[in-house]
């Protein structure tokens, strides 16, 4: 298979969970069947923590009586990984291209991932790298950005979160990514003022492309996903099973 010189970009404001998860399944099945070309999603969700294939219930600190009174939604996903919170002011991408035209390789298509957004905080003046045994991407000690993706017949799906300027409270409700004392940070905090969201979109969009040797291109106005009807609008305005034990974050 050639090696594909663009992926089309749609990009969303704030959207349920639930139905992004919808998104991504209809336009996976669309990928494998050759009807839409690789996808690059980017979105904000209302606030949810996700548990990964890795994740077990007591990742989460908080009681199910507290999230809801905190307005925080609660799922299982199928992603790899452990948990992790989403929130407005969090971007999240998903990547939905096939892999059998990048070398097949899931770990070089992850370490992409995290090249691009550190590639994109380094033109913020942001600092950031990866830590042995600890995934995502760092400020120093303090994770700024989350990934964890699934594989369907080399197709992929689920992907990133960076933390642009959300409410870094929620973090406490979980030991994010199954980490006991793990400090987060975002963008806004390291550089101490507000960060213009769809100036991130821009920027990571064109880091992605570099590091994949692509183009990526915005598909405006309302579009269907072939498979299922589902419609997918072009911009909107943005918002201001058990597994292992958890690690500890290194001091």
């Amino acid at each position: 298979m050639s090696m594909p010189e663009r992926w089309r970009l749609l990009n969303l404001g704030l959207m349920p969970y639930r139905e992004a998860w919808a998104m991504q399944t209809s336009v996976v099945e669309d990928r494998i069947a050759g009807r839409v070309e690789d996808t690059l999603i980017l979105v904000e969700h209302p606030p949810i923590i996700t548990l990964g294939a890795a994740a077990d219930m007591d990742q989460v600190l908080a009681s199910t009586d507290e999230l809801a009174r905190q307005g925080v939604e609660l799922i299982r996903v199928n992603r790899g990984g452990n948990v992790t919170y989403h929130g407005p002011g969090q971007l999240v991408g998903y990547p939905i291209i096939d892999l059998s035209g990048y070398g097949g390789d899931v770990h070089l298509y992850v370490r992409r991932l995290e090249q691009a957004i550190m590639a994109l905080l380094a033109g913020y003046g942001i600092q950031s790298g990866l830590r042995n045994g600890y995934p995502g991407v760092w400020v120093d000690e303090k994770k700024i950005a989350a990934r964890g993706v699934y594989i369907k017949r080399w197709v992929t799906m689920h992907g990133f979160s960076l933390n642009v300027q959300p409410d870094l409270s929620h973090f406490s409700l979980i030991n994010p990514c199954g980490i006991v004392g793990c400090q987060v940070t975002s963008m806004a905090r390291e550089l101490e003022r507000e960060v213009d969201q769809w100036e991130v979109r821009r920027r990571l969009a064109v880091a992605l492309g570099d590091v994949f040797s692509v183009r990526i291109e915005e598909e405006t106005g309302e579009s269907v996903s072939p498979a299922s009807g589902v419609h997918i609008s072009g911009s909107e305005t943005a918002s201001p099973r058990p597994g292992p034990g958890p690690q500890h974050c290194p001091r």
